[in-house]
């Protein structure tokens, strides 16, 4: 588990590697960081701004040390998410930062489809559904409590994000995990 303290550092990496962008600078990062955050992790950032979505992209499996999966998942939230524009200078005063800190996703392996709703606790799951390279989606455990889901709402939720029919978690051949996220964002000028 990271403190808060931690969360405000990443954040600020966040922020840091955005801001990079816009003045044609390397992104500085100290050895503490890199010693801190070595551990290679599945992270998303999340830009929001005036309570819309502005941009989301992140590593589902650790795949690389902490700080350095922060660093590009910042810049591809803010400049490469196919949803969006590339955030502008003067977006960017005004974009907030989540970012959501991932355990290892774990297959839920059921013997009938319907006990997966069994499986999923909201709030706490994140899902990802894997149908193929092309038919993969993943839903952080925030989006759930955002839209009141129950467990076969997140699902279908999470197979329409895939590109699947809303009903395609009821296949078996259609893989299942779920994964838990440590979430920090800003808020009034702190992290919270």
């Amino acid at each position: 588990m990271l403190s808060l303290k931690d969360g405000e550092k990443l954040v600020m990496l966040s922020r840091k590697s955005i801001r990079s962008h816009f003045y044609n600078e390397e992104v500085k990062i100290s050895d503490d960081i890199k010693k801190k955050f070595s551990e290679k992790q599945g992270v998303f950032v999340t830009l929001n701004m005036h309570g819309e979505l502005r941009g989301c992209i992140g590593y589902p499996e650790p795949v690389l040390p902490l700080y350095e999966a922060v660093v590009e998942a910042a810049k591809s939230a803010a400049f490469h998410d196919p949803r969006f524009t590339s955030l502008t200078k003067e977006e960017f005063e005004n974009v907030t930062i989540e970012l959501s800190v991932l355990t290892k996703p774990e297959q839920i392996k059921v013997l009938k489809a319907d006990d997966y709703c069994k499986c999923i606790k909201i709030g706490k799951d994140g899902l990802i559904v894997d149908r193929g390279f092309h038919n993969r989606g993943l839903l952080l455990p925030q989006v759930f409590t955002e839209y009141d889901a129950d467990p076969e709402r997140a699902l279908s939720m999470t197979c329409q994000k895939a590109g699947l029919s809303s009903d395609a978690w009821q296949n078996l051949d259609v893989k299942l995990f779920k994964f838990h996220a440590q979430i920090f964002s800003e808020e009034y000028g702190k992290v919270v």
